[in-house]
């Protein structure tokens, strides 16, 4: 999709947790795309394109991602993220949504599945975080230079030259990050660069604790929810979705994606379309 096109979708809503900038495509029932650090709902541009003729698609960019603003008051815990996304539905009068997450969104939404259930048609969670496992080990580190604010610096860096991250962590969520556009590249970093003490506040606000915290609410989820998990990525290795479908009665089904890593939303929408499909028929 011409970057043109996608920006033409584009709205923004004032809710009472912040402004949300967001696309919107196609019509029929609701579907709700929630992306994860680093990105923005761009990580869904292809998916949406072949679903905007059976769904209204809408992806927003969660805060200090893509066109959606920070404020240094905002609060960016997984708490206040899954609020922020109840707020956003609020503000559109979406009652009922099938949603469908990836990367930290994918924590987001199990907060927000956790207290919001009755919004949920159905759920679907791609590689993200889960209990146990956030931060991964190997992101850390990352998290690690955010608390001692040394973090913001080497965003900004990234965001005056995008291409360093195509070999960085952001590369490293493509099977073939060659591959990932010159523009979306551009359009992933430089407003994580802009935004970039605010960015590491959100690192260091997200926290395991409130994964743990609605365990007991996840175990009594009815909402039909579908796991769909690369198994080429080494921060959430697909031991991770097995784990979840043993905790979680309400898993219908894990399905692996051989060799996918932690952007195959993106890089691969093939291999996730068909599974959304099912899922909601």
């Amino acid at each position: 999709m011409d970057l043109r096109i996608w920006e033409d979708q584009r709205g923004r809503v004032s809710t009472a947790s912040g402004d949300v900038s967001y696309v919107d495509v196609g019509e029929g029932p609701v579907a709700l795309f929630v992306h994860g650090v680093g990105t923005n709902n761009l990580l869904w541009r292809k998916v949406l394109t072949e679903l905007a003729g059976e769904r209204r698609c809408l992806a927003p960019d969660l805060p200090g991602h893509g066109h959606s603003p920070v404020t240094a008051e905002q609060d960016l815990s997984l708490n206040g993220l899954a609020r922020l996304l109840d707020d956003f539905c609020e503000s559109l009068e979406l009652d009922s949504v099938d949603l469908v997450a990836n990367d930290t969104g994918g924590a987001v939404a199990q907060v927000f599945a956790a207290h919001h259930a009755d919004r949920l048609r159905t759920l679907t969670l791609t590689n993200c975080d889960t209990q146990g496992n956030l931060p991964p080990e190997a992101f850390r580190p990352v998290v690690e230079l955010a608390g001692r604010g040394k973090l913001a610096p080497l965003l900004v860096q990234l965001a005056a030259d995008p291409e360093r991250a195509r070999a960085g962590a952001l590369g490293g969520g493509y099977e073939h990050p060659g591959q990932l556009p010159d523009d979306v590249l551009a359009a992933f970093v430089r407003p994580v660069g802009a935004a970039a003490r605010q960015f590491e506040r959100l690192l260091t606000e997200v926290r395991g604790e409130e994964l743990d915290a609605i365990e007991p609410l996840l175990k009594e989820l009815r909402v039909p929810t579908l796991l769909v998990w690369g198994t080429g990525d080494p921060n959430f290795g697909v031991e991770w979705a097995h784990r979840f479908q043993d905790a979680v009665p309400a898993v219908t089904e894990v399905v692996e994606v051989p060799g996918a890593k932690l952007f195959f939303p993106d890089e691969r929408p093939e291999d996730l379309v068909p599974h959304l499909r099912r899922h909601w028929a």
